[in-house]
């Protein structure tokens, strides 16, 4: 806001910050109805993906918990069908906090969903303790401790890595043909099923052969590995499960760069504007709608949307005549 109030003053058109936030806050205003209908729809979703990044507020809200004094920005992704939705909640919570937040409006009688997020604990317990989800580790997290320390031990990660590859690539051919959850989950358990078994086995003898030291950077990674192998495979028991957690990381990546941007957030209320704004351009991209004319048209129709927010969803918004 800053930078635009210099930038329209030497055009000779003064814009100050304080009538941008005006601005800002009547439109995050108006468009809270539909950002409460994303969060109950991703609330619905088949596999949600989540994770976080510090946040900075200057103008800190009442601690949530005692001694807890960070603030985050967790970014839920979930996937319903064809449809994403890319929520971004800010303040002292966790993203595991955040997901229990949003399952609360999850449906009666719907199955527990697939819980994509790596090992952290901040990921994957809420209030009440561990979330009501069928958990998956990130493969791509796991894969990460092992690139790390390849330089000291080169034949034994290109090892893993091979292995990996292999998996990846089966992966990648599950979506180039369009294989729906039940064929991808029978083509992983055919072709990746082995690798994986073969790759545990590896893991085992490393460590209990003595081959490798368990404190050492190669131990450390391996231990990881096998410590949380069952959600790290998942994909081989789960229909619909992913492998990573990186089309995650890629929104949590957007909450950094506005971090890197503006540099903080003044207030909490500031944050919520941020967020209901976030939330809509993302989950409008993500769904292959162009951010600004779907801003414009929600802000156009308030009554509308206030009335029907389901019906202006980035998928369901009856979009302007020319665009599509």
């Amino acid at each position: 806001m800053n930078r635009i109030e210099r930038l329209q003053l030497a055009f000779g058109v003064p814009l100050p910050v304080s009538t941008q936030w005006e601005l800002i806050l009547k439109a995050a205003n108006l468009l809270t109805p539909v950002h409460a209908e994303l969060v109950r729809q991703a609330a619905q979703g088949e596999v949600l993906f989540n994770d976080d990044t510090v946040m900075r507020i200057l103008e800190k809200a009442p601690i949530a918990k005692e001694g807890r004094k960070a603030i985050y920005t967790s970014a839920i992704l979930s996937r319903t069908g064809e449809n994403r939705v890319a929520l971004f909640l800010t303040g002292h919570n966790h993203a595991g906090e955040n997901l229990e937040a949003v399952l609360k409006h999850r449906a009666e009688g719907l199955s527990a969903p697939i819980q994509m997020c790596d090992a952290l604990a901040a990921n994957t317990v809420g209030e009440a303790g561990a979330l009501n989800t069928i958990l998956a580790n990130c493969l791509a997290h796991a894969r990460r401790r092992f690139v790390e320390v390849e330089g000291r031990f080169p034949e034994e990660v290109e090892h893993l890595l091979r292995e990996l590859r292999t998996v990846y690539c089966n992966d990648a051919q599950a979506k180039r043909e369009g294989m729906d959850p039940l064929v991808r989950l029978a083509f992983h358990q055919r072709e990746s099923g082995p690798i994986m078994a073969g790759l545990e086995a590896w893991l085992r003898e490393q460590i209990e052969d003595g081959k490798v030291e368990p404190n050492s950077g190669l131990g450390q990674a391996i231990t990881y590995m096998r410590k949380h192998w069952g959600p790290l495979t998942l994909f081989l028991r789960e229909p619909g499960s992913p492998l990573d957690n990186n089309s995650c990381e890629a929104v949590v990546k957007r909450a950094i760069m506005h971090r890197k941007n503006s540099l903080f957030y003044r207030s909490a209320t500031g944050a919520r504007a941020g967020d209901t704004f976030m939330t809509l351009i993302h989950s409008a991209e993500l769904n292959g709608v162009e951010p600004f004319e779907y801003l414009l048209e929600l802000l156009k129709h308030p009554e509308d949307v206030d009335r029907d927010p389901a019906g202006w969803l980035p998928w369901t918004y009856p979009a302007p005549a020319g665009t599509s």
